[in-house]
């Protein structure tokens, strides 16, 4: 990788909101004293974001919270020619079928542009190594957005005094907290309302600094799941938005605990990897993840109920020992898996084409579908009648189906099934089928 240039000095927290507060996580190495029980009280007039920071790429996070900025989101003006301009890095589908995710950049001058566009393909190289980003790369489009920024670098990198005059006023040490990677989320609205669409942002930050920062709850005119932040050129930073992306796209909760948090006695959890039951009663009442007990998980050992989870060490259970939802570095446990694929399915569809448009094509025509994995499968029919020849086939014309040139209309239809032997859940699989429809003249 190249080595960036780090010089100036730092500032205060800018983190922009949109219209309310918004939860942040965030990777960090501190000795902060802040992790309480419960946010404290906010001073009259005065709001804060709750973060969540990791003190290296293996570590355990933990909690603080920061001052929230009252700034609005607002449309900026180009800042120098070429700023704001959108690159499709990676197409698979038409915007709407497919989630798309778009990368921004921070710190990078108009001449490092290109820079910024090699950064965001090696970075969604690494995030989507993982699984189950890994079997469903088809099921992404990336786009890039260009912000201009007047000087090369991150503020806080290599030290907290050190100031840069970027786009979206990247910084380290944010509250005091050096691996914190903040951005004045107002501008990202900004920059990410210039893409075709935006399911998830993530903010690459010009430094080889470890750092990282997510906001997950964030209100989103654009209509993202969330934001997250990764040095660009550290080798560990993808970890941090993979694990950001488990709470925005599988909306898990984090499987890690604080001794001073004691015993959970609220409600069982609304997340899909936390509960108050045990294996054993998870099991009986057939709740959550009892469909995975026993099997042998890719973060390894076996899924069962581990006890500390959603911060409490006692009374509150999570599927395996250490997922990546507890610990950087590691996979997606089962459950949490088939959790990323629900949402990766509340963006995409498991059939598309950009065939026939209008729903029309003729006999001779070629009609192209696109699957979004290998364990998905395609068949065909006309007129309601499936024709065996086309099974598993992403290509065909109507005639070599059977339709005849007989001057009569004919429906042509494909239906497509995800097999994945990830998803379990009955509910979650009736949704992971689709079919397309064209009407034959000719």
């Amino acid at each position: 990788m190249r080595r960036r240039i780090s010089l100036a000095a730092g500032a205060a927290l800018t983190a922009a909101l949109a219209a309310t507060a918004t939860t942040v996580t965030a990777t960090a190495t501190t000795t902060s004293a802040k992790t309480s029980k419960s946010a404290a009280p906010e001073p009259k007039g005065e709001r804060t974001q709750h973060v969540e920071y990791f003190s290296g790429p293996g570590g355990h996070p933990r909690h603080t919270t920061v001052p929230a900025s009252t700034t609005p989101p607002r449309t900026l003006r180009p800042s120098a020619a070429g700023d704001g301009a959108v690159t499709k890095v990676i197409g698979n589908g038409t915007v709407g079928s497919k989630v798309d995710v778009v990368f921004i950049g921070d710190g990078y001058t108009a001449a490092q542009q290109g820079d910024f566009h090699a950064d965001v393909r090696a970075k969604w190289a690494k995030m989507s190594a993982v699984e189950p980003y890994a079997s469903y790369k088809k099921l992404f489009n990336v786009w890039a957005v260009d912000a201009v920024s007047r000087q090369s670098g991150v503020s806080g990198d290599p030290g907290e005094g050190v100031v840069k005059d970027t786009a979206l006023k990247s910084r380290f040490f944010c509250d005091g907290i050096e691996r914190l990677l903040c951005v004045d989320t107002g501008r990202v609205e900004s920059y990410a309302a210039k893409a075709p669409a935006a399911d998830l942002v993530v903010v690459l930050s010009n430094s080889t600094k470890y750092g990282g920062a997510g906001y997950n709850d964030i209100v989103s005119q654009v209509g993202y799941d969330g934001i997250a932040t990764a040095s660009s050129d550290n080798d560990d930073s993808d970890q941090v938005a993979v694990h950001e992306t488990g709470h925005s796209f599988g909306k898990l909760a984090d499987e890690y605990q604080y001794d001073e948090y004691g015993t959970y006695s609220g409600p069982e959890p609304a997340d899909a990897n936390t509960s108050k039951l045990t294996a054993a009663e998870l099991t009986a009442q057939k709740k959550k993840w009892y469909r995975w007990i026993g099997k042998t998980s890719p973060d390894g050992g076996k899924v069962g109920a581990f006890e500390g989870a959603g911060y409490y060490p006692k009374g509150l259970y999570r599927p395996t020992d250490d997922s990546i939802m507890r610990s950087l570095g590691r996979e997606f446990n089962l459950p949490g898996r088939e959790a990323m694929i629900a949402g990766f399915y509340r963006h995409a569809k498991v059939l598309t084409s950009s065939t026939g448009t209008s729903g029309k094509v003729g006999s001779r025509d070629k009609v192209t579908v696109r699957l979004p994995a290998a364990t998905t499968t395609v068949r065909w029919y006309v007129d309601g009648h499936e024709v065996q020849a086309g099974r598993g086939r992403t290509s065909v014309t109507p005639r070599s189906l059977g339709v005849k040139p007989d001057g009569k209309t004919h429906t042509l239809t494909a239906k497509a099934v995800d097999r994945t032997d990830a998803v379990v859940d009955p509910e979650l699989r009736k949704r992971l089928s689709g079919s397309l429809t064209w009407k034959v003249t000719g």
